[in-house]
């Protein structure tokens, strides 16, 4: 499964009414730890893709969701389960603690 693009738009549809748990990275196009993220980001969407969605938001794109999330750094890694937000991690992962964040 491929890492889906988030926006302000289709958030609460891809998102907040996902079925299965969502991580999503908050992040920008200038920010290098972000950019590091982004391979880990579709391993694990691909590995896991039966038990997990993975997305990835631009905040300079999507300015709206990340203020309604209160997010003032990036990256920032969320995870929602039944429509609410159950953890938050600021700052890049590496793939363990990236895989315990989310439980897989």
């Amino acid at each position: 499964m491929k890492v889906l693009e988030i926006n302000d738009l289709n958030f609460d549809e891809e998102v907040l009414a996902s079925e299965q748990p969502f991580l999503l990275e908050l992040g920008a196009r200038w920010c290098g730890p972000c950019k590091a993220m982004a391979a880990l980001l579709t391993k694990l969407a691909d590995e896991h893709a039966t038990e997990l969605r993975v997305g990835m938001l631009d905040v300079e794109d999507s300015p709206e969701v990340a203020n309604r999330l209160g997010v003032r750094g990036v990256p920032t890694m969320l995870v929602f389960a039944n429509g609410r937000e159950v953890k938050r991690q600021l700052g890049a992962l590496g793939s363990a603690k990236l895989r315990q964040l989310v439980g897989v």
